[in-house]
């Protein structure tokens, strides 16, 4: 099998490579990489043809050409540390990957200003949408960020006051392990009333702080930070105090496809999606002025990796979804018996759905739908009352919202016959 030998050069002008990662530019046929990290081992001696690496569609096309050779890929401090190590191993399966650290940028910096890496969580924004950093800034808090043209100090400085932490401290490290590295410290009002331009070959580190607020930092968000359609559209958002029952019914894990359906203006499913960032939650809503608070508050939150919008009524529009592993169904249109029969098909052994019903002809006709679904190891009945503080004549009082059920069914771990449901029995 021909091989790919990637190779992390580390930061600087210069590669410093082991004897090994020597060996294997000087046994390839062909050196691929920017002209940057081309120049730094331009010093090693190889027959190799050099290339400058293409786009990524076009370097697939290109290794279907040259399954046979043996090929020396330069990377970027470590390949499989937001690098292009993932990439290869998911579209260069033709061939055998050998990797070859180095240090990586992000060690450098840190190393740079003496912070201990393992306090310090690393956001790539390079090549990704600026408003992602939204889902995992908190307050004093360590970053690293990897940037792009898009993400440089000042849009990181704004992102920063715009989430309430106004006294955050911001060191841009630039041009790492080069003779004219250099690294300084801002403030945010220090970055917003700048005009200075940084070299595209930086980090940049975070020390938040501030009074912050504007961005949840534990389950249940506050529902006035929803975009909704109006007074109607808070009423059909689904509250806090429910939203976080349903997501400690659904008991999410990393890797698991996620369907809300009737996801609204994505009350559910912008939180379902921010606590669990590791598996993907498929949002469906047909209503057009839902959907575009859906889209907003997608991008307000910086979910947009992991929560997918689909526009469409169920069950047809979930015909092309991946099979999930968690369903929440939160709005039915009146097609609920139907929904709930292709959720329980589609969905994966083991799995859970979470049903909620607000009227009593709702609750009925859950009740009657759900006792005809095959191999349900469990099922769980949840009926949530809330009442909130409010003001007549000048006096406290507690006024009740619509009472909420929730049904829980979990499926059978493997695929049995006739009904082995258990009924839970819960005060």
């Amino acid at each position: 099998m021909a091989g790919i030998a990637v190779i992390g050069i580390g930061v600087g002008d210069q590669a410093l490579l082991n004897a090994e990662a020597e060996a294997a530019i000087a046994q390839a046929d062909y050196l691929i990489g920017s002209a940057r990290q081309l120049e730094t081992v331009a010093a090693i001696k190889s027959g190799a043809k050099a290339i400058e690496l293409p786009p990524l569609k076009a370097l697939k096309a290109w290794l279907g050409q040259h399954q046979h050779s043996q090929i020396a890929l330069l990377a970027s401090g470590d390949p499989l540390f937001y690098g292009i190590g993932r990439w290869l191993a998911n579209n260069a399966d033709a061939f055998q990957l050998s990797y070859f650290p180095n240090i990586s940028s992000i060690q450098a910096a840190v190393h740079a200003v003496g912070r201990s890496w393992q306090d310090t969580e690393v956001i790539s924004l390079h090549g990704r949408p600026l408003q992602r950093i939204r889902a995992r800034l908190a307050n004093n808090r360590h970053y690293a960020v990897l940037t792009d043209s898009q993400s440089m100090p000042q849009h990181l400085a704004l992102e920063l006051q715009l989430a309430g932490f106004r006294d955050s401290q911001l060191t841009v490290c630039e041009r790492l392990g080069y003779p004219d590295q250099q690294i300084r410290g801002f403030s945010v009002t220090e970055l917003l009333n700048s005009t200075l331009e940084f070299d595209p070959l930086h980090v940049t580190l975070i020390d938040t702080a501030g009074p912050g607020g504007a961005l949840a930092e534990f389950p249940g968000i506050a529902d006035g930070a929803y975009s909704t359609d109006g007074e109607k559209g808070r009423g059909l958002l689904t509250k806090r105090e429910v939203r976080i029952q349903v997501l400690s019914q659904l008991q999410t894990e990393a890797s698991d496809i996620c369907w809300d359906i009737g996801a609204g203006c994505g009350g559910v499913a912008i939180e379902w999606a921010r606590w669990h960032r590791f598996s993907t939650v498929y949002a469906i809503e047909h209503h057009p002025d839902r959907l575009q608070h859906l889209h907003d508050n997608r991008l307000q939150f910086g979910v947009d990796a992991n929560l997918k919008v689909v526009a469409g009524r169920a069950p047809d529009s979930l015909q092309e979804l991946p099979e999930p592993k968690r369903v929440f169904i939160g709005g039915s249109d009146g097609a609920l018996e139907s929904i709930l029969q292709t959720c329980w098909q589609r969905l994966q052994p083991g799995g859970v759905i979470v049903v909620s019903a607000v009227t009593e002809s709702s609750k009925a006709r859950l009740l009657l739908a759900a006792e005809t679904l095959p191999g349900a190891v469990s099922s769980r009945w949840l009926e949530i009352a809330i009442s909130r503080g409010d003001r007549l004549a000048g006096q406290l009082l507690m006024r009740p919202a619509l009472p909420v059920t929730l049904l829980t069914l979990k499926k059978a771990p493997k695929e049995a016959t006739g009904d082995s449901r258990e009924a839970e029995q819960h005060p």
